[in-house]
């Protein structure tokens, strides 16, 4: 079982495009497309996701781990669960015993949609942090030992970035002490400016992570059109790095040399997506979520000569 939460309307048996209600779904393994008839409680969905994620990494000060898995722009319903199973398997791979989720928020399987999208993702952020945000910060008790980890992926990251911040203008959950362990922003489409320390975009992100991971590759074609044709000039963070003096809680990971020397004559997109299919990074990504091992000496990492990190060759 696969599961998701779900912030699309209903259409039919399934699911559109457009912002909608909240459904927290259960995919069986054997379909490929999130339908309405997989829809369950609330209370039922969070119990079973607590009962997968009971066993999480090796990591002996937690009893579990579950990781939160938020898509880009231009994904349908069915790329985005392919996705979250690719991370499942490539996470249990190395080791992991907890769960991925996925919040899908209602973006277009089309490439000119961009706009319409990003206005959907700051939609989108309410309902995470109601339904997402809110759940988990109820449970933040000293008996709960479970983990909680988000990785997001292309405008995923602005997502996040939203929903941290419009938790903490959310009273119910403000005045409650809660805190996730690690973020891992992958091909963030989000501008370099906005992650840097003291920017007042991202201070409630840092407020209550652990850990922000930064992946990123200049050889991110997608990236380099969303700074020029979208959103004006502002590089992304996603494609170019982020900028010194490195927030204290940053690990700013370069993938270039190694997808440069891993990968040739790929399509345009490829230099975006093409995390989710590899092992290497996979393993980076479950050390990441260990968090046994000082984000500066992590086996699958490299110094770079400006001292530096980057995905080893």
């Amino acid at each position: 079982m696969d599961y998701m939460l779900v912030a699309r309307s209903k259409s039919a048996d399934g699911f559109s495009n457009e912002p909608g209600a909240v459904y927290f779904l259960g995919v069986p393994s054997n379909e490929d497309t999130p339908k309405f008839r997989h829809k369950m409680s609330p209370r039922a969905w969070r119990d079973a996701v607590l009962e997968q994620a009971s066993s999480g990494t090796r990591n002996t000060q937690t009893t579990g781990d579950i990781v939160f898995n938020v898509h880009g722009y231009n994904n349908s319903q069915e790329t985005v669960l392919e996705r979250q199973r690719k991370l499942q398997r490539g996470l249990e791979r190395n080791g992991f015993d907890g769960v991925v989720v996925s919040f899908d928020w209602p973006s277009a399987d089309y490439v000119l949609n961009y706009l319409e999208d990003r206005h959907d993702a700051k939609k989108s952020a309410l309902m995470l942090v109601k339904h997402g945000i809110h759940a988990f910060a109820k449970m933040q008790e000293p008996a709960c030992k479970i983990d909680m980890h988000v990785l997001a992926h292309s405008m995923g990251a602005y997502v996040v970035r939203e929903a941290f911040d419009d938790a903490d203008d959310t009273a119910d959950i403000a005045q409650k002490s809660w805190s996730v362990s690690q973020v891992m922003l992958v091909g963030a489409d989000v501008s370099v400016a906005s992650l840097s320390a003291g920017n007042p975009k991202s201070s409630s992100l840092y407020r209550h992570c652990a850990r922000l991971t930064n992946y990123h590759n200049p050889f991110d074609n997608a990236l380099s059109v969303s700074a020029v044709k979208r959103i004006g000039v502002a590089p992304r963070a996603g494609r170019r790095g982020l900028e010194s003096p490195l927030h204290e809680k940053v690990a700013d990971v370069h993938c270039g040399e190694y997808y440069e020397h891993r990968f040739r004559d790929e399509s345009f997109n490829h230099g975006h997506t093409w995390y989710f299919d590899d092992t290497h990074f996979l393993q980076d990504v479950y050390l990441t979520i260990c968090g046994e091992i000082d984000h500066a000496s992590i086996p699958t990492r490299t110094n770079t000569r400006d001292g530096g990190l980057a995905l080893r060759v």
